[in-house]
């Protein structure tokens, strides 16, 4: 999915630009509120990360712009998730009254900024509530069920959990530490060998067919991600 990152501070775009690049996103980037919208309807985004504060209009006219034109191509408005040094209550009102999907002060953890996108991607791009998927791999987190290709694929609970994780962050590598963290909460000292194991008893429920999802990076973690090729 394409992500628009509007910001006139240069090493906020690069920040932001390189880390969601390498979280499995395709991402544009402009400086100014003319320049995002002009970049929304040259090529419409899935969802628009946005500063507040620019330096022709300002972020919240860069909605109602938006809201008016709608980017071409789109059924509906595109996504909106505010980025901003204003953190003022009456900041977020007015930004999330005027449709914006969510609304994120700096500074930010980037972890959790990334997990707030792909949440606003899940609610808006059509898939089925709860439903995440993976090319035929489909994880309902409501009904705890998971199935590839329309096949049942019984899990335990361990094992749904860390396949959920991996799914949720699906194109970017997660390490191991990440992984104990998340999924068994265990501190640094957890014993990092139990998610390799439990990696393994995954490949045999869910990577029986190809395409491969679940990828091994050496030295770093695991990322779930469909072939490119």
């Amino acid at each position: 999915m394409t992500l628009l990152v509007v910001d006139d501070e240069a090493t906020v775009r690069e920040l932001l630009s390189a880390t969601l690049r390498f979280a499995g996103f395709r991402v544009t980037s402009a400086a100014t509120g003319a320049e995002a919208l002009a970049a929304a309807v040259a090529e419409p985004p899935d969802l628009v990360l946005l500063d507040v504060m620019l330096p022709d209009v300002d972020g919240f006219e860069v909605v109602r712009r938006l809201r008016e034109r709608r980017a071409e191509g789109r059924r509906g408005p595109v996504p909106v998730l505010f980025l901003t040094a204003r953190d003022g209550q009456a900041d977020k009102v007015t930004g999330l009254s005027l449709g914006a999907d969510d609304y994120v002060t700096k500074p930010f953890d980037l972890e959790e900024l990334i997990a707030r996108i792909r949440a606003i991607l899940r609610r808006t791009s059509g898939h089925q509530a709860g439903v995440l998927t993976v090319g035929a791999l489909a994880l309902d987190a409501e009904g705890h069920q998971v199935t590839r290709s329309g096949r049942a694929v019984r899990v335990s609970p361990t094992e749904f959990r860390l396949l959920r994780y991996l799914m949720e962050n699906a194109g970017r590598v997660v390490s191991k530490t990440q992984i104990l963290d998340r999924v068994w909460r265990y501190d640094f000292g957890g014993d990092a060998g139990i998610v390799d194991t439990y990696i393994s008893y995954l490949r045999r429920k869910v990577d029986v067919e190809d395409p491969k999802l679940i990828h091994t990076v050496h030295g770093v973690g695991y990322v779930m991600r469909e072939p490119t090729g």
